[in-house]
């Protein structure tokens, strides 16, 4: 069974990791203000997040542990996660809802502050609120991390990569059972209501994300929430999923034919392109490189998608992005997916999507790959 939680000393060393880029970087503390950069260098796991009322803070200083900045009701549960320096305030407080808190820890560790700032990030904080907070902090250089918390996330430890597999493990015992809940005649939603209930029988502990679509001659986007239109004799279906366990992610898909949809031949491009994928998912390869060995095997769709898969963890997509742009070298220890898409015949898509880890030679499968549409 896969351990929940991390042993302190892999919080630990990742904090010390970033500490010795931030020498390196000549930056001071880095200011963390998102759940997954928090959970990352605290362990902190909450559903809480679900509620924008309150704002949430981590300080990392280049010398010491963690300092948390934080709402009174999440201190407990932070000091479970092994933070030792704890700062609260009773929030939600209009007009100074930690920032004067904030503030002062940070100049005590000034002068200059990281914060992620590049693709894929955002501030959790009113902007407000970060205005206010730079007033009250006029001797402070609020400036890039140099990509630190990315660079560190990109490599998953061991523990990482084993609550991923699991999360893979139950999407795949879920995808299995669907022949159960689907067949001609059941609408479409009923199929994405069953769907989660089986993955969280399979020990899910959250399905945050779940797209798909069913037609004749494939589907028209891969984005779209169920609608109530019964599955019809020769529609292929996709569901794509994203459940979690222990707070990590797994994200691929499955293609399933009610009876003959005509579109074997087109599955088969799709395996194709993701084993081209995988042979070029290698240490010390591009992330563009794994992008142009899936775009040369799927003989994309008009207008398809410019990324072709990303990094996966704590969040559904994270980086690398693999896309024509990114130039990121690839390093064992990076969770992929893989996800080509071709056009069919009728003027639609199908997409077919693998969750792969890199290792020291090459990589391996933690969703088990699929060879075919199961046919229900």
């Amino acid at each position: 069974m896969t351990p929940r939680g991390f042993a302190p000393d892999e919080i630990r060393a990742r904090a010390t990791a970033a500490q010795d880029l931030m020498a390196r970087a000549r930056i001071d503390a880095l200011l963390l203000t998102t759940e997954p950069e928090i959970r990352y260098f605290t362990g902190f796991l909450t559903r809480f997040w679900e509620s924008p009322t309150r704002p949430w803070f981590v300080v990392l200083p280049q010398g010491g542990d963690p300092i948390a900045v934080i709402p009174s009701i999440g201190a407990e549960l932070m000091a479970r996660a092994g933070v030792n320096d704890i700062r609260t305030w009773p929030s939600p407080r209009p007009g100074d809802d930690g920032t004067t808190l904030l503030a002062a820890t940070l100049n005590a560790h000034g002068p200059r502050i990281g914060l992620p700032m590049g693709d894929e990030t955002h501030l959790r904080m009113p902007l407000a609120q970060f205005d206010a907070l730079r007033g009250l902090c006029p001797a402070l250089d609020f400036t890039h991390d140099a990509g630190i918390t990315r660079t560190l996330r990109m490599v998953k430890s061991d523990a990482e990569i084993a609550k991923i597999a699991t999360a893979c493990a139950i999407a795949d015992r879920a995808f299995a059972r669907v022949p159960d809940i689907a067949a001609p005649g059941v609408p479409l939603a009923t199929v994405f209501r069953d769907f989660q209930a089986l993955c969280l029988a399979e020990g899910a502990d959250t399905v945050p994300y779940l797209a798909g679509a069913a037609g004749q001659g494939g589907y028209d986007d891969v984005i779209s929430p169920a609608t109530d239109a019964p599955l019809m004799p020769g529609d292929v279906l996709m569901l794509d999923t994203g459940l979690t366990f222990d707070g990590y992610f797994c994200d691929f898909d499955r293609n399933f034919a009610l009876g003959d949809t005509g579109l074997d031949a087109d599955h088969d491009r799709l395996v194709a392109a993701v084993e081209a994928g995988r042979a070029a998912a290698m240490p010390g390869a591009r992330a563009s490189d794994v992008h142009a060995a899936m775009r040369a095997a799927e003989a994309p769709a008009p207008g398809a998608a410019v990324r072709l898969g990303h990094g996966l963890g704590m969040q559904l997509t994270e980086w690398p992005s693999l896309s024509p742009f990114d130039q990121t070298v690839l390093q064992a220890g990076m969770v992929l997916t893989l996800e080509p898409c071709v056009a069919t015949e009728a003027g639609r898509i199908l997409v077919l999507e693998e969750n792969i880890v890199l290792t020291e030679t090459g990589n391996r499968a933690l969703s088990t790959p699929a060879t075919r549409m199961v046919r229900l």
